[in-house]
């Protein structure tokens, strides 16, 4: 039997690719193009595409509100948390990818079953012990807590990782004269990169979404996130949709651009995070 693609199987992939991506990218649209309307637009239901294309108002969110410090602290949050669950997830991956030891399978289920718990669950506690460590309300303390939340996962998933690069190649650095942490960072994280990449763009988009713990712990409207600080366009009578729409476009950049830098490399982060063992 020919393996070779019928001429109507190809349409047919592509008729299936457009739409798809349509489905997808259809709420982005309306995003936008509500971006662009007047405040009277805003409810009109005999047309789609706004009248007046008001494109001020992608300028006028920076002065109605302190979208640029939103941003800003998002990015800080994120990055900060992304940092900080890889360096931590980096030699706890190894260790349960290479070493043996007493409690080593507790430990993994331990890893595993730590993901079952929501913040929501936790949250009253989580508020008593940032306020008794006093880093309620602080960037610091939403670092620490998206990096907590993270850590399992980047742990399991940078330990398939590591457990996918043959030990050969580690042993063949100590004979050279590497030791273990030398041969860690000399052998084994470029050979990890994919891996590291993929987990470091999950974390961080998981740390940039995040929404409960900072609308819990953050009062002070110059330490919000932007995921907190948008916000400030819903009023008690009406929401500003057309300034809402624009802030949560340019939400996304950050990550979209983080997505388009890293994404040659998250195909093979995937595969090699699928190693049995």
């Amino acid at each position: 039997m020919s393996s070779k693609r019928k001429p109507w199987q190809t349409v047919l992939l592509y008729v299936f690719v457009v739409v798809l991506c349509v489905v997808i990218l259809y709420p982005y649209l309306v995003m936008f193009i509500t971006a662009l309307k007047d405040k009277k637009e805003m409810y009109a239901i005999d047309h789609f595409l706004p009248e007046v294309w008001r494109g001020a108002n992608f300028s006028d969110i920076w002065t109605a509100a302190p979208v640029f410090q939103y941003l800003t602290n998002s990015i800080i949050i994120a990055g900060g948390a992304t940092l900080l669950a890889i360096l931590c997830g980096i030699p706890a991956a190894y260790a349960l990818a290479r070493m043996k030891f007493k409690g080593k399978g507790i430990f993994m289920g331990a890893v595993i079953m730590s993901q079952m718990f929501s913040p929501v669950v936790l949250l009253v506690g989580i508020y008593r012990m940032m306020v008794t460590i006093d880093l309620n309300d602080t960037i610091l303390g939403l670092i620490l807590l998206n990096a907590a939340f993270n850590q399992a996962f980047a742990i399991w998933l940078l330990r398939g990782t590591f457990m996918g690069i043959s030990p050969e190649m580690e042993q063949a650095a100590k004979i050279d004269g590497c030791g273990t942490i030398r041969a860690l960072i000399k052998v084994l994280l470029p050979m990890a990169a994919p891996g590291i990449i993929t987990t470091l763009i999950f974390v961080f988009i998981n740390a940039w979404n995040e929404y409960t713990i900072a609308l819990t712990l953050i009062s002070t409207d110059v330490f919000k996130p932007i995921t907190v600080g948008i916000n400030v366009f819903y009023g008690f009578n009406f929401i500003q949709w057309q300034y809402l729409f624009a802030t949560s476009l340019f939400a996304t950049i950050p990550v979209v651009v983080l997505f388009l830098v890293i994404e040659k490399h998250l195909v093979a982060g995937l595969t090699s995070g699928g190693v049995k063992g």
